[in-house]
């Protein structure tokens, strides 16, 4: 390389940043700051909430499944090969068991595997039509899934990946 060209480089490196430049220093700058550990407790917030309410709704105190629900998963909540009782059963302790485990960010990769089973059998086999919500439930999920629970979770704490 010539003088003139290092010369050139290197005024064309500290020239004005333009309207792009700047765009990417900030969007840089929010990388830094919003990394995967906050995205991480707040996706395993966010999904845990949605599904721990939704299976507070099927049930009455602690954890005594309704009559209604067991009605919804005869009638609604139809699955083929899984008779509506052991089905209502298993969603309602799934959705209030994974979601705990996600707050706590403990075995959060199994977490939201199994969550995310879960909105794969509600988007093929209950509610094909709620696709968009079951893609953002499964965005969070697969994020998770990805990339694990975080700094901030017993995970990390009890060294699990």
């Amino acid at each position: 390389m010539n003088p003139s060209t290092t010369a050139t480089a290197t005024t064309l490196a500290n020239a004005p940043r333009g309207l792009r430049a700047r765009w990417n220093g900030l969007a840089e700058g929010l990388s830094r700051r919003i990394g995967h550990d906050l995205l991480a407790v707040a996706c395993r917030l966010a999904i845990a909430a949605i599904f721990f309410l939704s299976g507070r709704t099927k049930v009455e105190g602690l954890l005594t499944i309704t009559a209604s629900t067991f009605e919804l998963f005869r009638t609604e909540y139809r699955l083929p090969l899984v008779p509506p009782e052991i089905a209502a059963h298993l969603a309602t302790y799934a959705e209030h068991l994974f979601p705990i485990l996600l707050v706590l960010g403990l075995l959060t990769r199994l977490s939201a595997l199994a969550l995310l089973g879960m909105t794969l059998t509600i988007q093929l086999f209950v509610y094909p039509d709620a696709w968009p919500t079951h893609l953002s439930w499964a965005a969070l999920l697969l994020y998770l899934t990805g990339r694990g629970a975080g700094r901030w979770s017993a995970d990390r704490a009890l060294r699990i990946a």
